[in-house]
């Protein structure tokens, strides 16, 4: 059984929780995930059960990358990934902060959605990241075409920086700090 890492009670939609993610036992799920069609972002939609795996193994296994599965009522229903900015994704095109932490989600692919869910999933994953009092501010890195992320993005307190010119993409450099997450989101649970 893999350790769970964070967990929140939201108002309206019960419990979300975060565990480890355990690349060869989730990969069947995350392919599911990550080959859908919404997920088109994540620049893995041809890709089979193995490179998945293989993704995800490199990933929990680099020194500035993890990978977590989210639950929703106990049930996986997100992925989240935590790194490094100034060695992992970002290394060297943006100016880095002491204390910057880079976040991606992956929302489920469902054909029941729920009102708020994305809202809920996002705000979790954030309170997570600020419960280290480490962190000071978040940094995201959406494909610019990529505008329904950065309307929720900017919907919990993230300020677009500007592009920043990957190798795979043309991303949408955001920030968000603890006091612009909680006034961004009126929560009063923000740590």
């Amino acid at each position: 059984m893999t350790e769970i890492r964070y967990r929140r009670v939201h108002p309206e939609l019960g419990e979300f929780a975060l565990r480890d993610l355990d690349p060869d036992a989730d990969a069947p799920l995350l392919h599911r995930w990550v080959t859908h069609p919404k997920a088109r972002f994540w620049l893995m939609g041809d890709w089979d059960v193995a490179a998945v795996a293989a993704e995800y193994r490199r990933i929990t296994a680099h020194p500035h990358h993890d990978a977590f599965l989210g639950l929703w009522r106990g049930e996986p229903a997100f992925l989240a990934e935590r790194y490094d900015p100034t060695r992992v994704e970002l290394r060297g095109l943006y100016p880095a902060q002491d204390g910057d932490v880079g976040m991606h989600f992956l929302c489920a692919p469902t054909d029941r959605p729920v009102r708020g869910f994305s809202h809920a999933v996002i705000s979790t994953v954030m309170c997570w990241l600020f419960d280290d009092p480490a962190t000071r501010r978040v940094v995201v890195e959406p494909d610019v075409r990529n505008t329904a992320v950065q309307a929720l993005n900017a919907a919990v307190g993230f300020a677009a920086r500007g592009p920043v010119v990957k190798p795979e993409k043309v991303a949408l450099l955001s920030t968000c700090t603890r006091d612009g997450f909680r006034d961004g989101t009126r929560m009063t649970e923000v740590p």
